[in-house]
This record gives C-alpha cells, sequence and structure tokens, in this order.
C-alpha cells in the first residue's frame, strides 16, 4: 500500500515539474493586464514583446514583396503599358491664366503643365527626391492629359478645382513597385485601342459593274457624317440639302434679324450642317464619351478645322464660327472625291413600288441649282437625315404609307439670366470674378458685377464661363409628376428666333466659341408623353403626327402673344410663377425686340404646372438664386426633339417595309444633339457598305445608334 502511494506521490511530482510557470491551464480565464504607470511604458513594453517575433515577420514580408522577387513573378518587366488615371485635381490659383488658343496645339500636352504633373506624382504617391519641379519622374515614361473638366460643387467651401484624366506610360516593373493596381474609375490598365469605326476602301460594285446609287436627304450631321463614311469606301453619294450652303445661310439670317424677313428654306433650322450650326455647338452625348464612334466624330472634326481640345475638354462645344469653318472643310471634301451637294434642293415627294424607293422628286427652292423640279430615279439606298423641323417631310412619308410612331418630347421657354449672376451661383463670390472671356467689356462688366461684394480675393487663376444643367422627374402638373429640366444650356450666349413658318414664332440659343456675351440662355423644358392628355384635340388623322400639330399651335401663340413681326413674348421669371404680367422687363440678347406678355397661358395649365413646380421646388433648391426678378422667361421653346420616329429595322436600320430607306439622325427619332447624329449617320453608312460589300458590319457603331424617348 505505501509503495502504491508513495509511486502516486512521484508521478504527481513528475507532471507538475512538467508544467510551464505562468501557462494557464484554463483557456477561458484570461490574465490580468499588467498596471502599466503611463501610456510610453505600455507601448515600450508592447515593443519589446514584438521584437521577439520581428525577424520571422521580417522573412514574411520578404518572401512575398521584395524587390528582388518582383522581377522575378512579372514576365517582360521591361515592357511598357498605359494606365489612365483618374482624379487628378489642380487648383486654378496653381494653373493661372490659360490661353485656350495655344491649347489647340497638342492639347494633351499643352496642359500637362508642372501643377498638372505634381499633383499626378501625389495622386500616384510618387516621390520626386531630387528632380526639378516639372521634370518626368525616373519611374514614368512619359504623361499626356486625355480629359479636363472643372468641378464647381464647393463641397465644404472649398474653391473649385480642375480635374483631370491623365494617361501614362510606364514599365510593368516600375507599375508593380509603385502598386498599381486596376480600379475602375479611378486606375485603369489601358488595351489596345479597337478599330476605327471608318471602312477601308475595297471593291463596291454590284454584279452589272456600276457603283451603287446612294442618295442622302439633308445635310446636318447624320448626313454628312454618312456621306464622309461612305466615300471613305469609294461610294459617290449624292446629298439633297433643302437651305443654302453655310455662306449664303448666313446671309439669310441676317436678313432675318435685320429685316425681320424669314426664307422658310435657309434660316436657323434650315441649311448646311442642320439647326446645330447656329447653336452652342456642344459636343456631349449620352452615348459615352470614350466610345470609338464618339471619339472618331471628334477627331474628324479636328481633321476638318475644330479646334484640338475638344479632344481633351470634358465638356466639349464648337461654337458658331468654328462650325461655319469645318463645314465648308467637308463640303470641298466630299466633292473632291466624287460625291454631290445639291443646295436649294428640296425632297418632296418618295415614289415607292414593291417595298423599294424608286425615285425621289425634288423642288428647287432657290432657282439657281436645279430647275423647278428635279427626279432622282434608280436608287439603290435613299437615306433620309432630313432633322426636326422637317414637318413636311413627315407629312409626305405618312401619306407614301411609311410606318411613323409618335414618341414623347419636350416644350416650354428659354430662360435668361445675366452671366454674371450664373458666375456667382456656380463659382461663388470670391471666384465668379476671376471668369475670363478675353472680351474687354464683357470681362468689365464681370468685375463691375462683383464690386458690390465686401469680400476680397487674392485668387490668380482664372475660370472658364460656367454652365448648368438642371433635371427633375417629380415637377407635378396638378394630377401626376413630369420630367422638367434644363436644354441646350448656353453659356456667354444669345437667342434667336428658329421659325420657319410663316405667323409662327419659336426660339433657339446660341453661342460663340468664346462664350463672350453678356448673357446666359437655356431652355426650362417639360416633357410631354406620345399618349400625353393635352394632345388628344390634336390626334386628327394620322394621329402620329399630333405632336406637329401641338407644337404648331404654340408657335402661333407665341407669335399673337408677341405681337407679331417676331418680337418675342417675355415675362421675368418671378411673375411667371406669380401668374401675372411683367409690369417692366430687364434687357434681353433677342435682337428682334421683346415684349411683355403673359407667358403663364401659353401653354395647356398641366404644361405650366409642372414648370412652376420644378423652378420653385428643384431648380431654386439646386441652384439657389436662379428664381430671381432679373431672370427672363422668353416664348416659346417646341423643338428639343422630333415627335415622330420613322420605324426601322433594329439590325439593318431600314424603314419597316421599305427594303433600301434608311432614316437616319435627330429627325428620325435616333438621336439627340450634334455627336450623336453623326454616330448614327456613321452606323447607317456601315449597314449600307455591309450590304453591298457583303459582309459583317460594326457591331460597335450600332450598338451607339441610339434614340431618345423624353
Amino acid at each position: 500500500m505505501h509503495c502504491y502511494r508513495l509511486l502516486s506521490i512521484i508521478l504527481c511530482l513528475q507532471l507538475l515539474s512538467s508544467v510551464k510557470p505562468f501557462q494557464s491551464v484554463s483557456t477561458d480565464i484570461k490574465r490580468p493586464s499588467p498596471n502599466y504607470k503611463n501610456q510610453d511604458t505600455r507601448l515600450l513594453a508592447e515593443n519589446q514583446k514584438t521584437s521577439t517575433d520581428a525577424p520571422k515577420r521580417k522573412r514574411s514580408i520578404r518572401s512575398t514583396s521584395g524587390k528582388k522577387k518582383v522581377g522575378k513573378d512579372i514576365k517582360n518587366p521591361d515592357a511598357v503599358e498605359t494606365w489612365r488615371i483618374y482624379g487628378v485635381d489642380v487648383n486654378p490659383d496653381s494653373l493661372g491664366s490659360i490661353d485656350e488658343k495655344v491649347c489647340d496645339v497638342h492639347p494633351e500636352k499643352s496642359y500637362m503643365t508642372a501643377s498638372v504633373l505634381e499633383s499626378l506624382l501625389k495622386r500616384l504617391r510618387i516621390k520626386t527626391n531630387d528632380s526639378k519641379i516639372g521634370d518626368m519622374p525616373p519611374q514614368l515614361i512619359d504623361a499626356r492629359v486625355v480629359r479636363r473638366s472643372i468641378d464647381a460643387r464647393r463641397r465644404r467651401g472649398s474653391d473649385p478645382m480642375f480635374t483631370y484624366v491623365v494617361d501614362v506610360d510606364i514599365t510593368k516593373g516600375n507599375a508593380s513597385e509603385c502598386r498599381f493596381i486596376h480600379q475602375p474609375g479611378r486606375m485603369e490598365r489601358m488595351g489596345e485601342s479597337d478599330a476605327k469605326v471608318c471602312v477601308e476602301k475595297t471593291s463596291n460594285k454590284k454584279e452589272d459593274g456600276a457603283l451603287p446609287k446612294v442618295l442622302i436627304v439633308g445635310a446636318g450631321p447624320a448626313g454628312l457624317f454618312c456621306a464622309l463614311s461612305l466615300t471613305s469606301a469609294g461610294f459617290k453619294p449624292i446629298i439633297l440639302e433643302r437651305g443654302k450652303p453655310v455662306e449664303a445661310r448666313g446671309k439669310s439670317i441676317g436678313a432675318l434679324i435685320h429685316r425681320r424677313r424669314l426664307d422658310s428654306e435657309s434660316n436657323f433650322s434650315f441649311g448646311e450642317g442642320g439647326a446645330g450650326t447656329w447653336s452652342d455647338g456642344k459636343l456631349t452625348t449620352r452615348i459615352g464619351r470614350n466610345s470609338e464612334p464618339v471619339r472618331f466624330v471628334l477627331e474628324t472634326l479636328v481633321k476638318y478645322g475644330a479646334p484640338s481640345r475638344i479632344l481633351v475638354e470634358g465638356a466639349p462645344h464648337l461654337g458658331t464660327d468654328n462650325l461655319v469653318r469645318l463645314l465648308r472643310s467637308m463640303r470641298e471634301d466630299i466633292r473632291s472625291q466624287g460625291g454631290e451637294i445639291h443646295f436649294g434642293c428640296k425632297a418632296s415627294k418618295f415614289d415607292i413600288k414593291g417595298g423599294m424607293v424608286t425615285s425621289v422628286q425634288t423642288t428647287s427652292t432657290d432657282g439657281n441649282s436645279l430647275d423647278e423640279q428635279e427626279s432622282f430615279d434608280d436608287l439603290d439606298a435613299v437615306v433620309l437625315a432630313t432633322g426636326h423641323s422637317a414637318r413636311d417631310v413627315y407629312e409626305e412619308l405618312a401619306e407614301s404609307g411609311i410606318e411613323l410612331e409618335a414618341k414623347g418630347f419636350a416644350v416650354g421657354f428659354r430662360v435668361e439670366h445675366p452671366q454674371s449672376i450664373i458666375n456667382e451661383i456656380q463659382y461663388g463670390a470670391d471666384w465668379g470674378r476671376q471668369v475670363r472671356t478675353n472680351r474687354k467689356s464683357t470681362d468689365q462688366y464681370n468685375a463691375k458685377y462683383f464690386e458690390t461684394y465686401d469680400t476680397e480675393t487674392n485668387h490668380s487663376g482664372t475660370l472658364p464661363v460656367p454652365s448648368y444643367r438642371l433635371a427633375t422627374n417629380e415637377a407635378f402638373d396638378g394630377e401626376t409628376n413630369r420630367g422638367a429640366y434644363s436644354f441646350c444650356m448656353c453659356p456667354g450666349g444669345q437667342i434667336v428666333p428658329s421659325s420657319t413658318e410663316e405667323n409662327s414664332l419659336c426660339i433657339n440659343g446660341m453661342s460663340f466659341s468664346n462664350r463672350d456675351s453678356l448673357w446666359a440662355n437655356s431652355a426650362c423644358v417639360v416633357t410631354v408623353s406620345a399618349d400625353d392628355p393635352i394632345l388628344e384635340k390634336y390626334r386628327i388623322s394620322p394621329g402620329q403626327l399630333a405632336g406637329l400639330e401641338f407644337q404648331r399651335d404654340m408657335e402661333r401663340k407665341a407669335w399673337e402673344f408677341g405681337g407679331g413681326n417676331y418680337t418675342c413674348p417675355v415675362q421675368r421669371l418671378t411673375d411667371f410663377v406669380d401668374g401675372k404680367v411683367s409690369e417692366t422687363v430687364p434687357a434681353s440678347s433677342y435682337r428682334l425686340g421683346v415684349k411683355s406678355a403673359a407667358c403663364h397661358d401659353i401653354y395647356p395649365k398641366p404644361v405650366y404646372n409642372a414648370l412652376r413646380h420644378a423652378i420653385i421646388n428643384h431648380f431654386e433648391k439646386s441652384m439657389p438664386g436662379f428664381l430671381t426678378d432679373e431672370a427672363l422667361i422668353h416664348g416659346v421653346e417646341t423643338r428639343t426633339s422630333s415627335p415622330v420616329r420613322i420605324a426601322r429595322h433594329p439590325i439593318t436600320l431600314q424603314a419597316v417595309g421599305v427594303d433600301n430607306m434608311y432614316p437616319a439622325g435627330e429627325g428620325a427619332g435616333f438621336a439627340g444633339g450634334i455627336v450623336s447624329a453623326a454616330v448614327d449617320g456613321l452606323a447607317v453608312a456601315d449597314s449600307i457598305k455591309s450590304k453591298f460589300l457583303g459582309r459583317e458590319s460594326s457591331d460597335d457603331v450600332k450598338t451607339f445608334s441610339i434614340g431618345f424617348d423624353y
């Protein structure tokens, strides 16, 4: 018995001796932390504790991201790749005054100043070490600006900033060392660029050896870009334009402005270049700035004389003066490649037999280019690119049995503010005075406007003339919500008459390239759906044209409210929302005269109610100061888009039921603006080439051929 007890004691002692000191048996019981007297003592103890594991942790870091390991893991570390860096912000004071004309030559390099490079390196966390400011660091091979925009949102009172998107060339090894990680919208590795939209020249003869005969109706963006694409592939298209060439068109517009004489075929809406020629010349689009078709359109515009900076600016625009020059160059190029352009030639009748357009009858509108009537026969393809104001063409198509669809559109007014007020709203009192147009009188007026403020500023940077964009889907018309938005905003611009019919008045806005007028104007419009109750009384046969008749009626009322003779009815914005006629009105950019009128009574009540609700409850909240008695409503803006769409096949782009007719552009209901109309013209040209060349057409173009339902 004693032996067993002795043996048990010995075993217990051995077990106890094998237990390490301070080792807790239970994992549920926590040992209390030492009571350090101060923070420094605690940190020192923690550092001493971690130091025992340091060699092991160091080996782990070296094994995953050591410099020698990087070269072994990356194939071709010296290979060069391009990365696109977003969000490179630069304060205007760092840039000083920017000479836009200098930036027209290689803007991707001209905009790449020392301040931009410094901000880029900060964004990439690349230290310059001993490099001079403005010198490219050894980690990068090259850098160039691909886009520049202005961010004036003034978060927490911050300054407005120029925001750049920059492409950098860097070796794979350096990209890894600098920790470049592909993050869409922040930092993107760029792949090889896709093929251009244009097609190489090749044989396009029919079986009998003759060239396909393509007739294009309309010399707006859709028609011109369609023709350019076809001529590049060897086609010799014939363009019919009811208006005059851009030089003579300017004289017709001068006669309207100075002598109130309207040429119904050559005016602000009809003529070479379409309605966009006398506008702000905006090149923004919903298609996508980086899409290949859009880039092709912008590069083509530069080729024919547009300033190169439109390839870089975030919100590019041309202005009427630039559009006039480049249209002349386009015309000469089309003719030099065998294409024909007939001005003063209106398509008046389409002969359709067996599901094909066999001929197009035309009427001369100037008595010089052609006889009074002429017929174009034996047509292989007819492109309809007539624009949204060619109402007689819609009526002729309806009579010919072409399938038309009513679509949504928008109507409203032009709202004009002194540009200085928009400068203040968008940039604030401290930066609004820094807007420069390079027109002495305009800049002096802006400086005088801000003299009333006590705030002083030492800013050296300058800012471009600001614009704005407003929108809401909750504009209450008394029964339901409608959409309301600003449209075709023209900073530093003027309001012009865009009528095409006698005894009616509609207006539009335009700007020159410098945007140096004293005023800013924008359409403020309300949506009208295809089945809108306000169109009910206009649904005469054919019902698809109810929107056209509604537009006509509103334009006649505007003529009456203005007293005729192209005088524009106006109303202070504050009086408009109060529903009363203005006793006095401020100065206006509209050069044919204005008259105070009850503009709130022109449209049906649902349109007025919705616009009033949007101005008070949405526009003013988005832009405090927008609702002011210095703002002037001008009536009416009716032609934001076509109220009719010509039905076409989504793949072949041919009109439904007519195999050789191709509706294109804004007038056909498949675009909204200069760029999208041009892209749609390219898409149609691509389909025509596909048909006659016997090969697949580009999917890229068709994907971006879109229309809008407002």
